[in-house]
């Protein structure tokens, strides 16, 4: 998730919403546990799915960051 966000000038602090896609969700406790290191203090808006249907991958992660102009 870091890495895409190096591309653009925004840091993990500016993630105010993300869309998360399990192909197991039997992993959701796991995955909190992961996503927790990136969200130590005030974590965004998250919504989470299950999605049978992903190919060769176990999570998807969509992100929506804001950065103030100026």
């Amino acid at each position: 998730m870091s890495l895409t966000l190096l591309h653009w000038p925004v840091a993990l602090e500016d993630v105010v919403k993300t869309m998360v896609w399990l192909d197991d969700a039997r992993d959701f406790d796991e995955f909190n546990r992961v996503y927790s290191d990136f969200f130590p203090g005030n974590k965004p808006a998250r919504s989470t799915i299950q999605a049978k249907n992903m190919v060769d991958t176990k999570i998807e992660i969509e992100v929506i960051a804001y950065v103030s102009p100026g």
